[in-house]
């Protein structure tokens, strides 16, 4: 099945501003950044472009594998020696690319994201009509082991759906058992996470989570929390978004009730950190890609 060409035309322009904004991330981040200020420039960006966030810009550090953005008024910065993975998207009408770079502030691994960019580069060629999952995990996983490298097993690539980051099938690092198959017209994040080999090469989610999601809607008692409620679904669909992109809509008292209750009730939902499980470092590339008859087209 073909994408329709108005649709197309919008993934292409995600595609362009990410890839754009995508670089300037890479020429802009430095030891010692605040990180929130690295979040708010890109999704400053990705703004001036025309486009809108399709989820709030990740800033992962060393082990700290996916889902870091800053929290309002966070403190953290980029340490030294840090192996930094910066995760960014953008949508129009909710049509979404999405990709990611890593940036090593430490010699010791570029062999890191030297491998996670040859396995996407590996994982893109092989990509086409009729591949089943399996096919494609073990090319992922065969190029990072070439390196002597690790793949993080429990993350993944994922098809991409409108106003949906994470919909349908996902696209395994390893190899493992599937009757799935890409077919003609899907869009996917194709995203290898690279480890070292004394790593456990899996995530688990910490107890932060700073990514949260409208769920849906609920009998809430807080007037207050049915108005933050339809300021969320109204501005950011099934999107993810942060909390520093709800500030100054209410009094700070009125704004924290309301938001735990929105998340008691599970109108939404949140986004654990994750973490390579040894606390080993983890890098990540990322491309957003559509599968066409002969292949498939990077819009990233």
């Amino acid at each position: 099945m073909s994408i329709p060409t108005e649709a197309l035309k919008k993934y292409r322009r995600a595609g362009k501003t990410v890839a754009e904004v995508r670089e300037k991330a890479r020429e802009i981040v430095y030891e010692g950044m605040p990180i929130v200020d690295l979040c708010e420039k890109v999704e400053a960006l990705i703004r001036e472009k025309g486009c809108k966030p399709a989820f709030p810009c990740n800033v992962s550090v060393n082990e700290v594998a996916a889902h870091y953005s800053s929290p309002p008024q966070d403190k953290r910065t980029i340490p030294e020696g840090a192996l930094v993975k910066i995760d960014l998207g953008a949508h129009v009408d909710g049509y979404i690319a999405d990709s990611a770079v890593t940036v090593c502030f430490n010699p010791e691994y570029e062999n890191l994201v030297y491998a996670a960019n040859r396995a996407l580069e590996k994982a893109v060629e092989t990509l086409r009509p009729g591949l089943s999952m399996p096919q494609f995990g073990s090319v992922i996983q065969s190029t990072i082991e070439s390196y002597g490298l690790k793949p993080i097993s429990n993350l993944t690539g994922h098809q991409i759906g409108r106003y949906l980051i994470h919909t349908g099938k996902s696209l395994p690092n390893v190899s493992h058992f599937s009757l799935k198959k890409i077919n003609v017209g899907e869009v996917y994040g194709v995203e290898p996470f690279v480890t070292v080999p004394d790593a456990a090469g899996k995530v688990k989610g910490s107890s932060e989570a700073f990514i949260f999601r409208f769920v849906k809607h609920k009998s809430l008692r807080n007037p207050a929390s049915k108005r933050l409620l339809n300021y969320i679904s109204k501005n950011f669909r099934t999107l993810p978004f942060s909390e520093r992109w709800l500030q100054g809509l209410m009094s700070r008292d009125n704004y924290k009730t309301a938001f735990s209750e929105l998340l008691s009730t599970k109108s939404l939902t949140s986004y654990p950190v994750f973490v390579e499980t040894s606390g080993k470092p983890v890098a990540q590339a990322e491309h957003t890609v559509l599968i066409t008859e002969d292949g498939c087209t990077i819009l990233t």
